[in-house]
C-alpha cells in the first residue's frame, strides 16, 4: 500500500513500506513538523488569489502551508485573497507586510466557512486557527493577539487601564490634536473627574496631596473669552460702577452746584455738578460696595464737560472711607488721589479723563457703607483750566475675587 500524507505534507508510511529508506523519509517528516512548530516563511502576494501550496513529503519553502509563521510581502494593487487547501489544520502567526492600501483576505480555497481579513491599513500580526472542521466549508478563526500591538490599529472594548502614561497630546479620530498635555516639574495638584448619579452633573475638581485650597485655572487664548455654550461666563476680575452726577450732591460747605445745561431744545440735556475755577468745591456720594469686591484699591475716571473753550488742565480728586455696622460716620476722609485732564476747547463736549492712580479706601471691609468725596483742586498750580468743571459722573474701577455676591 502506498504512503498517505497529512494536510501539511507529512508522509505516513504503511507497515513494511520503503525498507531501508525510513531514515531519509523520517528526517523529512521531522523537518516538516519543525516548520509547523516554528518555521518562518516570507511569501510574496503580488496577485489574487495567491495559493499557499502543500508539497507532500517535502520540507522547506516549497511546502508553504507547513510553516507556523508567515509574512506576506510584495506590492498589491487590488484587494487580495490568500488561500490554503481544505484539509490544512494549523495555528498560524501571520503578518501582513504587503505594500498598497488594499485588504488581504486569508481563507480556505473553496467553501463558505469563516475567513480573516486585514483592513487596507492594517499591517500588523494576527494569530489564526485553520480549523479544517468541515469537509466543504471549514473555518479560519482569528484567535486574537491577546495584547495590543505597538504598530497595529485596534479598537479597545471593555478594557481597564491601570495608571497609564499619556504623551504630549491626545488626537481625535481624524488624527487632529484634541488636547495637548504639558509637563510640570514636581507637579502636586491635578484634576479629578467624577461622574454624576441620576439628577446630578459630573464633577471636575482640583485636588492635590499637599495643598488644601486649589484654584482651577482656565485661560482662553489671546482675546478669547470663557463661554458656557455660546454665552460668555462671568469671572472674577476688573469691574466698574458708574455714578452719575445726578446721584451726587454738593456738600454743605463749599459744595459744587447742581446745574442743568440745555444744549438745544429736545436734544440731550446735561445734568451736572459745577466746580468753580478759583475755589476748591466738593461733592459726595455713598454706596455699599459689592461683596465680591476684593477690598483692595480702586481707580476712577471723571466724565465732565468744560464751561468754556480753554484747553488748560483740570485736577479732579477722589477720596473714600468705609463705615462698618453700628459705627460713626463722623470720620475724616483720607488723602485724595487726583487725575489730570485737559479742557477740550469746546463747550458742551464730553471729556473722559485718564484712569487715576490707586485710591485707597480707608477701613475697607465687607458689609460696610462707603462714602466718596470728589473735589476739584482749583487752587493747585497744576490746575490752570479757566472755566468751571461740569462733572457728568465718576466711573469706579474695582476688582472682584468672588464669582458673585452670594
Amino acid at each position: 500500500m502506498a504512503s498517505n500524507y497529512t494536510g501539511l505534507g507529512v508522509q505516513l508510511m504503511t507497515t513494511g513500506e520503503k525498507a531501508g529508506l525510513w531514515g531519509g523519509y523520517t528526517n523529512t517528516n521531522w523537518e516538516i513538523i519543525e516548520q509547523t512548530a516554528g518555521g518562518y516563511l516570507s511569501q510574496a502576494i503580488t496577485s489574487t488569489p495567491t495559493t499557499l501550496a502543500v508539497a507532500d513529503g517535502t520540507s522547506g519553502d516549497t511546502n508553504q502551508v507547513a510553516h507556523r509563521v508567515i509574512e506576506f510581502t510584495g506590492s498589491i494593487g487590488e484587494a487580495t485573497i490568500v488561500t490554503i487547501p481544505l484539509d490544512v489544520q494549523q495555528v498560524y502567526i501571520i503578518k501582513n507586510s504587503s505594500s498598497g492600501a488594499y485588504t488581504v483576505q486569508f481563507k480556505y480555497v473553496t467553501g463558505s466557512g469563516g475567513s480573516v481579513t486585514w483592513s487596507a491599513t492594517d499591517k500588523g500580526y494576527k494569530i489564526l486557527y485553520a480549523a479544517a472542521d468541515d469537509v466543504t466549508n471549514p473555518n479560519i478563526l482569528d484567535i486574537g493577539m491577546g495584547d495590543v500591538t505597538l504598530a497595529g490599529t485596534q479598537t479597545l472594548t471593555n478594557k481597564t487601564l491601570t495608571s497609564p502614561k499619556i504623551g504630549t497630546d491626545i488626537l481625535d479620530t481624524g488624527g487632529n490634536e484634541l488636547m495637548k498635555i504639558a509637563v510640570t516639574g514636581s507637579a502636586e495638584n491635578e484634576f479629578t473627574m467624577a461622574a454624576g448619579a441620576s439628577g446630578n452633573g459630573p464633577t471636575l475638581s482640583s485636588t492635590g496631596s499637599v495643598d488644601t485650597n486649589i484654584d482651577i485655572n482656565i485661560n482662553p487664548g489671546g482675546t478669547g473669552v470663557l463661554k458656557s455654550g455660546t454665552a460668555p461666563v462671568k469671572i472674577a476680575g476688573l469691574e466698574t460702577i458708574f455714578v452719575p452726577a445726578t446721584a451726587m450732591f454738593g456738600t454743605t460747605t463749599n459744595g459744587a452746584e447742581a446745574v442743568a445745561i440745555e444744549t438745544t431744545a429736545t436734544r440731550p440735556e446735561m445734568k451736572v455738578l459745577d466746580f468753580d475755577a478759583s475755589t476748591i468745591e466738593y461733592a459726595q456720594f455713598s454706596i455699599a460696595m459689592p461683596k465680591s469686591w476684593d477690598l483692595q484699591e480702586l481707580t476712577f475716571q471723571a466724565f465732565w464737560s468744560p464751561s468754556n473753550t480753554d484747553t488748560g488742565d483740570a485736577l479732579i480728586g477722589l477720596q473714600a472711607i468705609s463705615v462698618a455696622d453700628d459705627a460713626t460716620s463722623d470720620i475724616a476722609f483720607p488723602t485724595a488721589v487726583n487725575v489730570t485732564d485737559a479742557g477740550g476747547g469746546a463747550v458742551e463736549d464730553v471729556l473722559v479723563s485718564p484712569v487715576s492712580a490707586n485710591v485707597t479706601v480707608t477701613s475697607a471691609a465687607d458689609n460696610t457703607y462707603t462714602y466718596f468725596q470728589i473735589a476739584r483742586k482749583a487752587t493747585d498750580v497744576a490746575d490752570d483750566f479757566t472755566g468751571d468743571v461740569r462733572l457728568l459722573g465718576i466711573k469706579i474701577f474695582y476688582t472682584t475675587d468672588l464669582a458673585n455676591d452670594a
